[in-house]
């Protein structure tokens, strides 16, 4: 269909659109109310459904009434409203109902600012509301991405009947690039457990409330089976000019694109940096993050945040390697030069300590 130049935010409703989305619920907040406004127009203009809803509280628990009908849905917002959607994210889970949330986020706690951060990593990639659950979660670093990973996000909700999360940022989401506007995704397929108000789907009840203990064990027995399938089949990662590594930074969203100028800028140093991408940070990369450790190869966590991905990182490194942190938060982002000065300076440090 041709390339467009677009912001993030409008490369999300496009790949919903080409991803088979039917509903969307919104509720407007910076910075991702450009993604309700562009649905209100595309939605209606397809002839599909937009509505926009008095509250966060009352979009998620739209999402739950059309997922249950076996619509392909979606919201988007940021951090505050995400946290008003908590209850409803875990009805969603507790009942296997797929839905696909946008997540743009911005400085916290609080109301914060406009500017971008990555402080809801733990809120989206740790579940968000009460009980045992995880969401596939997906991390863009482009418009494109954002077309693509908003298209795929709903064959993946479907397949594993779960939310999938798109966990982006302020810059992403403003920010305009061409963007390759691909053809539809084919689905349509009837749901065997969605109720469509017909006699063949009248035995079809939709719950999240088991009120024996043996019931409720064999359910989140039934959901951690899922994470743990999902964790073999969908976790995806970028790696950048790793093969000679000697050390490596793990990003991703607008930070990751940061750090690719860096591992250039270190090289013509001659530091032989690298760059790890996950794309997926629920199933995250663990694997690969162990594999460096195991080798001895030190990992630069770049994130907007207090460290919420380093410990995920950390945790897979098992003590094996250093694992840095360069962290900013508040809304600004590292420039190329001070994550230069960082490395040259702990690389200094560290091959002091293993000399001495």
């Amino acid at each position: 269909m041709g390339k467009r130049l677009m912001k993030g935010n409008e490369a999300a409703v496009h790949g919903a659109l080409m991803g088979g989305c039917t509903h969307f619920f919104g509720y407007p907040i910076t910075p991702a109310s450009e993604i309700s406004q562009a649905a209100a127009y595309y939605f209606t203009a397809a002839g599909r459904t937009f509505l926009q809803a008095e509250s966060e509280v009352s979009v998620i628990n739209m999402l739950y009434g059309a997922a249950s009908a076996g619509a392909r849905v979606m919201t988007a917002s940021s951090g505050p409203g995400i946290a008003l959607m908590g209850e409803g994210l875990s009805y969603l889970a507790g009942a296997k109902l797929p839905s696909v949330v946008i997540d743009m986020q911005r400085a916290g706690p609080g109301l914060g600012n406009i500017w971008p951060e990555q402080s809801d990593y733990n809120m989206v990639v740790k579940g968000g509301g009460h009980g045992n659950y995880s969401n596939i979660t997906l991390t863009p670093a482009s418009a494109q991405e954002m077309f693509d990973f908003t298209r795929k996000a709903f064959e993946l909700a479907d397949r594993y009947r779960m939310t999938v999360f798109i966990l982006s940022d302020a810059y992403i989401g403003q920010m305009m690039e061409p963007v390759e506007i691909s053809g539809p995704v084919l689905h349509g397929q009837r749901k065997d457990w969605a109720v469509y108000g017909d006699s063949q789907s009248r035995k079809n009840l939709i719950s999240s409330i088991y009120m024996s203990p043996a019931l409720q064990r064999k359910h989140n027995e039934e959901l951690q089976q899922t994470y743990r399938q999902v964790e073999q089949e969908v976790v995806d990662y970028e790696l950048y000019m790793a093969d000679d590594a000697e050390i490596v930074f793990v990003a991703y969203g607008i930070v990751a694109r940061i750090c690719h100028s860096a591992v250039h800028a270190l090289r013509e140093q001659g530091i032989r940096a690298s760059l790890l991408r996950p794309k997926t940070v629920f199933p995250f990369p663990k694997n690969v993050v162990e594999d460096f450790a195991k080798r001895g190869i030190p990992l630069a966590v770049v994130e907007l945040s207090s460290g919420q991905m380093a410990d995920d990182v950390s945790l897979a490194a098992n003590g094996n390697v250093e694992v840095l942190r360069y962290l900013t938060m508040g809304g600004e982002t590292p420039t190329v030069a001070e994550l230069v000065s960082s490395v040259r300076r702990d690389l200094a440090t560290l091959g002091s300590r293993r000399s001495s």
